[in-house]
């Protein structure tokens, strides 16, 4: 008889008990319910059986091109990964990462333990924090100028040096957005373990400009004065024109990946 269901990954769990799965969301459509195999010393793969008509690999083929197909697919995989993120650490998988049985599944994760004890090390007791910082152009011209006219005016020289602050205001800007946000970076990274930052596109999104994208590996014990931090940051820099968000915690889906 034809195989009909393969096993699906969802993540690695260090827990010195089984972690319980009860409530954990229903995971990727058409998939069973979450299960656990035991990998042993205190590791678990958090599992779920998928039938191949959906998720074999044609199947999966035909799937990558559908970009609605890919976004439900990677919401379910990460809400059953999310809900597991008071375990004492979690290694979150790729999406659609699917083994022939949970035999197979087993060996490939027990020959990969090595690699698996580092990160448990790295992210054990750690979330993941995401900041994301705009620019309002026209907001951040204004503040520039204003701040240029009240210096200037100290010294009676306000509005030739307003009109110039108004003619440099673009070139002035950039560097100073480079500036902010490296050292918002700096300072953000110095209340975490790790922080990396990821590529920023030209395009703009909702808000203005991205300027910064960035995730932080942050000690559960060291969450409130991280967000406080944030909080802080966002605030000041708000009057000069850059829009501060903060997204987690998270699993530490940036820094499992090699």
């Amino acid at each position: 008889m034809a195989k009909k269901s393969a096993t699906y990954v969802y993540c690695v769990v260090a827990a010195p008990r089984p972690p319980k799965l009860t409530p954990v969301p229903a995971g990727l459509p058409g998939a069973g319910p979450a299960r656990l195999l035991d990998l042993g010393r205190g590791l678990y793969l958090v599992v779920a059986d998928v039938p191949l008509a959906r998720y074999g690999e044609a199947a999966i083929e035909r799937g990558l091109g559908d970009l609605e197909w890919v976004s439900r697919a990677a919401v379910a995989h990460e809400a059953v990964v999310e809900s597991l993120i008071d375990a004492p650490a979690v290694l979150p998988m790729k999406l659609l990462t699917i083994f022939n049985n949970d035999d197979r599944a087993s060996e490939h994760m027990r020959a990969d333990r090595p690699r698996l004890d580092t990160l448990v090390q790295r992210v054990a007791n750690h979330h993941e924090w995401g900041i994301r910082v705009v620019l309002d152009r026209a907001r951040a011209a204004r503040a520039a100028a204003a701040t240029t006219k009240a210096k200037a005016g100290v010294s009676g020289l306000a509005y030739l040096s307003w009109k110039k602050a108004e003619r440099d205001a673009s070139v002035d800007i950039a560097d100073r957005a480079r500036e902010t946000m490296a050292a918002l970076y700096d300072r953000l990274s110095a209340k975490s373990r790790a922080a990396r930052r990821r590529s920023v596109s030209e395009l703009p999104v909702r808000g203005g400009p991205l300027l910064l994208d960035a995730a932080f590996l942050v000690p559960r014990s060291r969450s409130k004065s991280f967000r406080a931090l944030a909080a802080r940051e966002a605030r000041a820099l708000l009057k000069r024109g850059y829009g501060v968000s903060l997204t987690g915690p998270w699993p530490p889906y940036t820094f499992v990946q090699e």
